[in-house]
Order: structure tokens, then sequence, then C-alpha cells
């Protein structure tokens, strides 16, 4: 039993926070930002210094801190033409501005309880856990002058992220060869994380697997459609792996997916990054430089399709996503917005959902996976 879709009304909340990974915006940053994101995983140190030769070869500038501030005027903008007018914070985990700080000027402000959107849709320890972990830090640092703090739920299927995904893939699939475009394969990407990770990630486990793969089939289903073509072939697969070789990860790795496509005799193909977003420097270096590598020495002719980034219709998604769980804290029960079958995901993550692989943090998130204020 539903009621109406969520009218204007965003309260209790006072503001929304993006909450993002962060990056580099210069050369002397590249390795003070990847001590912050690798410390305490074990990466090997020729693993670090390969990530930062990738950056080098962009000036040392990660493109997702320009992208966060084109999706903040994007949500800023849709907030001002339809409401609520709430002001939108930004806070990182591995760069500036740093949670903390972004969350002790909210404090200064006034703001009081916080809509969280985290740039990760999908379910998994370091999209979705250890976010929920850097946000109990960030308030237990600020202490009682903290605000309340309520992250929105997935939105892996919520048309506001998977339509511009549709539109890039059709636009990315038009600027092939017309020969090739009918046998060209979509082959949608996301970051790999160790397979121990994966099994456990989700309420029920698997999670992070099961919602990329509903993400790729919407995305292909929508493509055939807008083609008009009767068959669309896609494959679900993996990039950016970077933990100690022993350690089992997601598999097939992008790279060894094309050797074997081409080995089938497919000729094109259309990179899809659906688990990000936006461009990360794993889409910029990993695709855009590594996989295309790979595609020209096999002579295969592959394209690269946009991320969903700050397209209006995320924006749009973004503020749905912040008035339906407004109108739940209210004790209301509002129409959810998604595709497919799987429907929409949690408001609250259940104790054990997606929990720190090193067996840290438990006792800290369980306390905010069910909604204690600060």
């Amino acid at each position: 039993m539903h009621d109406a879709a969520p009218g204007n009304d965003a309260g209790p909340f006072d503001a929304l926070l993006l909450l993002s990974f962060g990056g580099p915006e210069g050369p002397d940053e590249v390795v003070p930002f990847l001590e912050n994101v690798t410390r305490g995983r074990g990466v090997p140190p020729e693993r670090l210094a390969e990530a930062g030769a990738h950056y080098a070869q962009f000036g040392g500038v990660s493109p997702i801190n320009a992208q966060n501030r084109e999706l903040i005027a994007a949500i800023e903008k849709e907030f001002a033409a339809r409401g609520p007018a709430l002001p939108v914070y930004w806070g990182n985990r591995n760069w500036r501005p740093y949670l903390t700080d972004t969350l002790r000027r909210m404090a200064d402000d006034g703001v009081r309880h916080a809509a969280v959107l985290v740039t990760s849709a999908y379910a998994s320890y370091s999209g979705c856990g250890q976010y929920h972990e850097n946000l109990l830090a960030a308030q237990a640092e600020l202490g009682d002058a903290a605000p309340r703090l309520d992250k929105l739920r997935h939105y892996f299927n919520h048309p506001g992220f998977v339509e511009p995904l549709v539109d890039h893939v059709v636009a990315a699939r038009a600027s092939l060869p017309e020969a090739l475009r009918p046998g060209a394969r979509l082959v949608m990407t996301t970051h790999s994380i160790p397979t121990a990770t994966a099994e456990t990630s989700g309420p029920d486990g698997n999670a992070y697997v099961r919602q990329h793969q509903e993400t790729a089939r919407l995305v292909a289903a929508g493509v055939k459609k807008a083609v008009k073509f009767p068959h669309v072939a896609w494959d679900l697969v993996f990039q950016s792996r970077s933990g100690p070789p022993q350690v089992p990860w997601l598999e097939p790795d992008v790279n060894d997916h094309l050797e074997r496509l081409h080995a089938d005799g497919v000729r094109a193909a259309v990179l899809v990054p659906i688990g990000f977003l936006s461009d990360h420097m794993e889409v910029v270096y990993d695709l855009d430089v590594e996989a295309a590598a790979t595609a020209e020495r096999l002579g295969m002719q592959v394209v690269r399709a946009a991320t969903t980034g700050s397209d209006p219709r995320f924006a749009a998604a973004v503020r749905d996503l912040v008035l339906e769980r407004a109108a739940v804290l209210r004790g209301e029960h509002p129409e959810r917005c998604v595709l497919g079958t799987m429907g929409p995901s949690h408001d609250v993550c259940p104790l054990g959902c997606c929990p720190d692989p090193r067996g840290r943090g438990e006792g800290l998130r369980g306390a905010a996976l069910h909604g204690t204020p600060a």
C-alpha cells in the first residue's frame, strides 16, 4: 500500500550532502591522495606506483572532482526550479573537501538533519558500508554538534540513473561504422572487488553482482528498444583490480574479455561503465587508455559510452530520492520509482549488510545502519 508520490516537502531534511570518493587536482596531490585511498588495504607498492603513473598522464588531475561540481550545479538547478529549497554540501572520503570538514561547516551553518547521496549506486563494503562508517566517524569527531545524517537508498535501478546510460550507449554505438553496429557487443564494466566481499554484499549476499546484472539488463533492453534491433548482446565484466594477487577478485577482466570476444569473431564493442556514476581515473585510464590499446592491438573497433554524470534526469532522480526518504521519515508510504523486477533497495541497511572484510567497524556502523542519531 503506497501513498501518492511525494510532493515537495523535504522535512525533516534541511540539507543534502553529496558524499564521494575524492581525487587529486594537481601533481603534488597524487601521492598523498593514493596513500589515503590505500591505507590499511595491503596494496602492493608497485601497484601504488603504477596508479600514480596513470594520474601523471592526465596532469595529476582526476576528473571526479570537476564532475562532482557539475553534479552539484545540476542538483541545485533542479532544486531551484522545482524545490525543495535545500542547500547542497559536498564532502569526500579521500581528499579535499574532506567529509569531516564539510560536516563541521554544515554544523556551523545550523544544519541539523541532512540527506546523504553517495556517488556509488550499488551495495558493497567500499560503495556503501565504508561510507556509513565514514559518516559515523565524522559525526563522532564533531560530537553533539553533528547533524543527523540519513543515506539515501541505492539507485542502480532508478530510471534517472539508467536512462542516461541508455542514451549514451545509443550515441556511442552510432559512432561505429554502420556495418559493425548490428554485431557490436555491449561490454558493461564495473570495478572489480574481492570475491569474498562480493559474496557478503547486501543483506542476503551477492547483491553487488546481482544489482549490476540488473542495471546491465535494463540498459541493454533500453538500447534494444531505442535502436529497434531484435538482439543486443551484452556481458558484465570487471576492471581496475588493485588487491594482492593471491586474493581472488571478480572476473573476467575487461581486457581479457576483449581478447575472448576477438577470438569469437566479434568485430566491435561498446564499453559501458555502468559501475561508475561519473568518470573516475579508473574510467579514463582503464577504459580510454588501457582497454582502448587492447582493442587496437586486436584490430577491434571499440568505443566508450559516457557515464550518467550530471545529466538533468539524474539530478531529478536525486530530488525524487530526497523527497521519498523524507516522506518515509514522516511515517508515510510514498511511491518508489524503479525499473525492472528487483524493486527498490532498502532505506536502512540491516546489521551484517556489506561487512568490512577486515572485520572492523561493525559496532560503530551497526548504530548508524539502524538510524540512531549521532
